[in-house]
């Protein structure tokens, strides 16, 4: 997926069924800079998905005769594009179905476009965040930080006085989210997103269980007390600085 700059607008896809609805959102979306096609069906969007780059999806699942769900996960299953989904129905189970599908985000009716707007910009910083992540972890042999190292292609973690400390899938990416934004708070939502987790608000203490494991791990060694330092009501903190070894 290719991501705004100056001379590359956003590319938005709306998939609604309402006419009225599509072209509000579209005049709305255009006014804003972005760029924006427009479907009332969701047959061939994979197909316009492959002819063009879309930044965003934003899809009604009000589509008479098709399963909007499944477009979801087809979408899903064949990119990373973020997906809101826009609905009339605000429940709590709803919303839990449609994040476990494959959706980022969703906004139920009535909504302002500014909402959907500032909701679209706040998808986009998580992906280039997330994206920043995953280019790291690809050109960069180690991290140092206090004593410590994280080898990231063997995805092993030694401590300074050499002992490996064995770390799961998640608390290796919760770690390299932590040393790609050192001594910078980060919320439990980009901690979320980030570390490769459930990217929903209804899993949001899970990520308090992980920082939680990894803070022991690192407290091990006992070189450096509170190396993730507890921001309440904003989040986390890498407390030293980072070295990158590549």
């Amino acid at each position: 997926m290719l991501h705004p700059t100056v001379a590359s607008p956003v590319h938005a896809l709306i998939v609604d069924g309402d006419s009225g609805m599509r072209t509000m959102l579209t005049s709305y979306l255009a006014d804003n800079e972005m760029r924006v096609s427009a479907m009332s069906h969701g047959h061939g969007v994979s197909e316009a998905m492959q002819r063009e780059i879309f930044d965003v999806l934003i899809l009604n699942p009000r589509l008479p005769g098709e399963d909007s769900m499944q477009i979801v996960r087809r979408v899903r299953d064949e990119s990373d594009i973020p997906i809101i989904v826009i609905t009339g129905r605000n429940e709590e189970a709803d919303r839990v179905m449609w994040l476990e599908s494959g959706a980022d985000d969703y906004l139920g009716k009535p909504f302002s476009p500014r909402e959907l707007l500032a909701r679209i910009r706040a998808l986009l910083r998580r992906s280039r965040a997330q994206q920043t992540v995953a280019q790291g972890l690809a050109r960069v042999r180690a991290y140092r930080f206090g004593g410590w190292e994280l080898n990231v292609r063997l995805h092993r973690l030694v401590a300074p006085g050499g002992t490996v400390i064995a770390l799961t899938n998640a608390e290796f990416h919760l770690l390299a989210a932590f040393l790609a934004a050192p001594q910078r708070v980060l919320s439990r939502e980009q901690l979320l997103d980030l570390s490769r987790l459930h990217g929903a608000e209804v899993y949001d203490r899970a990520i308090d269980v992980q920082v939680g494991r990894l803070r022991r791990k690192l407290d091990s060694a006992c070189v450096h007390e509170d190396l993730i330092h507890t921001d309440r009501g904003a989040g986390y903190s890498l407390t030293v600085a980072v070295d990158i070894v590549h």
